[in-house]
């Protein structure tokens, strides 16, 4: 019966579920959009990688790559492509969802500008889980030496297949939750308040959510680089994988003769990649988000 109580609830339901579905899309549509920038920057990403599981100065790694020729150089950017997309639907969408919901039921216990980064850490903590083995993949096509025995994408998830979970597809599972739950926590919390700031200089919205998008995955970037390294050296090779993360991250401390310079080498591209792939997202998905208000 139109103009009823029950009715009004329906259409507001119906309301909610309209815009959690957009942020899904728009989370996507970010994403998919950021890719473009992310296949150019690729081979800032592969040095990186080369640089966090070799320990290599980033002229050696630039060397090693360019002996390797441009066919390999690209090998393993299917993975990052598509998580990239996906990630960004999951994560825009499900934080969104998430908040919603915290804020109906928890008004009056929470801090409301707490809730965002709430929401994230929740998101952020799924996104470990439907992710992770796309960034297991990811990991043994980029390292050179899985080339002779895992020449193909077939063949690594034939070898990973056979293995159990924790030695296969979530080799590493612990320190990426932990990197992802904290930084979409960071992220989520931060963008909005730095947004403000941002835009009382005067900058367009377009503007002031690139910079706020930039700036705090640019912090999130280096605070979480170790996880990062730690991730990329658990998840490299492939057979005789028996220690735990604890064990790793000792082996990879001493690899690194104990100096955080050495831990962080790769982390100034890391600045690089997060100011044209988060700037960029941040950018587009604030921009529908407003659109569609």
């Amino acid at each position: 019966m139109t103009g009823s109580p029950d009715h009004k609830v329906d259409e507001g339901d119906q309301r909610h579920s309209v815009v959690r579905l957009q942020s899904y899309l728009h989370g996507g549509t970010s994403s998919l959009l950021s890719t473009i920038p992310t296949l150019i920057v690729f081979p800032v990403y592969k040095t990186i990688f080369r640089q966090q599981i070799h320990n290599t100065q980033i002229h050696q790694t630039v060397g090693q790559l360019y002996k390797e020729g441009p066919v390999k150089l690209f090998r393993g950017v299917a993975p990052p492509l598509l998580m990239k997309t996906l990630t960004g639907t999951l994560l825009f969408g499900l934080q969104d969802t998430l908040l919603c919901q915290l804020s109906m039921s928890s008004h009056t216990v929470i801090s409301p500008s707490a809730l965002p980064a709430l929401a994230g850490f929740g998101a952020g903590m799924v996104e470990a889980v439907v992710f992770t083995p796309f960034e297991r993949i990811q990991n043994v096509l980029q390292n050179g030496q899985n080339d002779r025995h895992l020449p193909t994408l077939k063949s690594v998830l034939v070898n990973l297949k056979a293995k159990r979970l924790a030695l296969g597809y979530y080799r590493g599972f612990l320190p990426i939750t932990a990197r992802n739950a904290v930084g979409s926590c960071l992220y989520f919390g931060l963008k909005g308040p730095i947004n403000d700031v941002v835009a009382g200089y005067g900058l367009s919205q377009v503007a002031s959510s690139f910079v706020s998008g930039t700036l705090t995955s640019m912090a999130i970037s280096l605070a979480l680089y170790p996880l990062s390294v730690l991730v990329a050296n658990m998840q490299a090779k492939v057979g005789g994988e028996v220690d735990g993360v604890m064990a790793c991250w000792r082996m990879l401390w001493k690899s690194r003769k104990q100096s955080v310079v050495l831990l962080y080498r790769g982390g100034s591209l890391v600045i690089l990649r997060s100011c044209i792939t988060w700037g960029f997202t941040t950018a587009v998905y604030d921009k529908q988000q407003k659109g569609s208000s």
